[in-house]
């Protein structure tokens, strides 16, 4: 587990941490990155934040936000590596301390009680909660997509026969042609940062995550694209590149947030 750190004199027991930046957020918080902040009470700065998850000597949850983005971003790779890390942020980069936790968490700090909200205090925030994920919704639709950036090869064997591609054009499926109509605008009128993020795929293409209201979709530069829709719960739509996809992937690539 992670080690303990000292935050407003009170000890925290880490149990896990997560980036907060217009190119990494946990997308079942929000669709872009100030919407992730909103919900957060944080403002949307463009350096972004680390978010701190623990709990305290009485087992109550926190969240602690810290402005030292490269602290966490460190811990984080030396614990997936399997490796001890001591995550102590500076009280000086610490944005302040919010009760609860914005993501469901397995697990819990060995010697203190279980994890439970802290007793409310006049003036505090409501304490934190995770997105209800268990029906279809925006939360589940962005995890799905998640899940397709993730096991991209897995999904990608799926549809190699290319009758199953909804084709953008006037015979598309409705909805598939809206998310490809509104992605194209993203393109002429950039949407709030952490709309469209990119990351690392195999050779020289990039992994494309573009989302807006009730969809998401997801794609790689040199290949397809998936789509997700908030009204049809649990269908994916695979699209195919067609003459007008590869040069749409490529411009949104261009416009992207990018993991630092």
């Amino acid at each position: 587990m992670p080690t303990t750190e000292s935050a407003d004199n009170d000890q925290l027991f880490v149990l896990t941490a997560v980036l907060l930046t217009p190119a990494q957020f946990p997308s079942v918080l929000g669709d872009d990155y100030p919407e992730v902040c909103a919900g957060l009470g944080l403002e949307p700065y463009a350096e972004g934040y680390g978010l701190v998850l623990g709990q305290d000597s009485d087992g109550a949850r926190w969240t602690v936000a810290t402005e030292d983005v490269s602290l966490v971003a460190c811990a984080i790779a030396a614990w997936d590596c399997g490796m001890e890390y001591d995550l102590s942020p500076g009280e000086h980069s610490i944005v302040g301390a919010l009760p609860g936790w914005p993501l469901s968490l397995a697990v819990a700090a060995p010697g203190v009680p279980q994890p439970h909200d802290p007793e409310p205090q006049e003036g505090d925030p409501a304490p934190l909660a995770p997105p209800d994920a268990e029906e279809w919704g925006p939360a589940q639709r962005r995890l799905g997509a998640d899940e397709i950036a993730m096991q991209w090869a897995a999904w990608r064997e799926q549809v190699d026969d290319e009758d199953t591609f909804a084709e953008p054009g006037d015979h598309a499926h409705k909805g598939v042609r809206r998310v490809l109509e509104e992605a194209r605008g993203y393109v002429s009128e950039p949407p709030p940062p952490g709309r469209v993020r990119s990351s690392f795929a195999a050779g020289e293409a990039r992994t494309l995550r573009v989302d807006g209201p009730g969809w998401s979709m997801v794609a790689r530069t040199d290949d397809i694209a998936f789509v997700l829709l908030d009204d049809e719960p649990g269908e994916v739509h695979p699209v195919g590149r067609g003459p007008a996809l590869p040069a749409l992937l490529s411009s949104l690539d261009e416009l992207a947030a990018r993991p630092v």
